[in-house]
């Protein structure tokens, strides 16, 4: 299993080989930061298949996490669910609810750990998806355990890389996050506004989709708002430390891209 823990022990063992000049015997590909997508048979579970390509390029380039590009396709009842600490669920349409197996491995994933981003595709704030999502929730999360609730603006999710105020995507439907929370950590993040389809993009790299109403500044939030969830995943919820509360604060007052967000460093 590649752990946040173990994630960042090779990052650090890669950096202290560059500065003693001596080469690193445990960074390879299985070091990579890398992305598994949930396949749910009985659905469209890829709706934009170029779209997690595009992030994880972005990611890469954006940020010193060393990213492949592409994502591996797991089922609930592979052992591999358990291999890395991002899983990604899209759709756009109804999907059946998993079998009890199922719902336990995705439970042991996400208690243990792992994180989890549902990308809505539907194109709407209600439908199929969102209540197949629903009620896949509240199968993993049964009462009285809380499901999806509310993600708060002031949530590090939307300051873990770059300063947000909002969550958009291809489109702007929900001004709201959800999630589900357990002991201070986010557990599950639920996307209404079709992320995916901002990042995606063709082999000639023209982007798929418009983004509407914001055009192409909305599009780079959608961006933003996919690496901070890549850095939530990776280091949790480090940057809610209130030593770094008055540079959070300075740069939210510097909005020199024209409002949205800025990059933290």
């Amino acid at each position: 299993m590649l752990s946040r823990r173990r994630f960042l022990g090779a990052a650090t063992a890669a950096w202290a080989c560059a500065i003693t000049r001596r080469p690193a015997r445990a960074i390879g590909p299985g070091s990579q930061f890398r992305i598994s997508q949930l396949a749910i048979e009985g659905t469209n579970w890829n709706p934009r298949p170029t779209a997690l390509r595009r992030l994880c390029w972005g990611v890469e380039k954006r940020t010193a996490i060393d990213a492949a590009r592409d994502p591996v396709v797991v089922k609930l009842n592979d052992s591999a669910l358990f291999h890395r600490p991002f899983l990604y669920l899209a759709g756009d349409g109804d999907m059946p609810l998993p079998n009890a197996a199922g719902i336990d491995a995705l439970r042991r994933f996400l208690t243990l750990g792992g994180f989890m981003v549902i990308d809505s595709a539907q194109g709407a704030a209600s439908g199929a998806f969102d209540h197949a999502v629903r009620q896949l929730m509240e199968a993993v999360f049964p009462p009285p355990a809380k499901g999806l609730t509310l993600v708060p603006p002031d949530h590090v999710i939307y300051k873990s890389f770059y300063l947000l105020d909002r969550p958009v995507g291809r489109i702007a439907v929900s001004p709201t996050l959800e999630g589900v929370m357990q002991d201070g950590r986010m557990l599950v993040a639920y996307a209404q506004n079709d992320l995916g389809g901002a990042w995606a993009r063709d082999n000639f790299g023209n982007y798929l989709f418009q983004c509407e109403p914001g055009g192409e500044r909305q599009r780079e939030l959608a961006f933003r708002l996919g690496i901070n969830l890549v850095m939530y995943a990776l280091c949790l919820d480090y940057k809610a430390d209130q030593v770094h509360v008055p540079f959070i604060m300075r740069r939210r007052r510097w909005r020199g891209m024209g409002g949205g967000g800025s990059a933290v460093p």
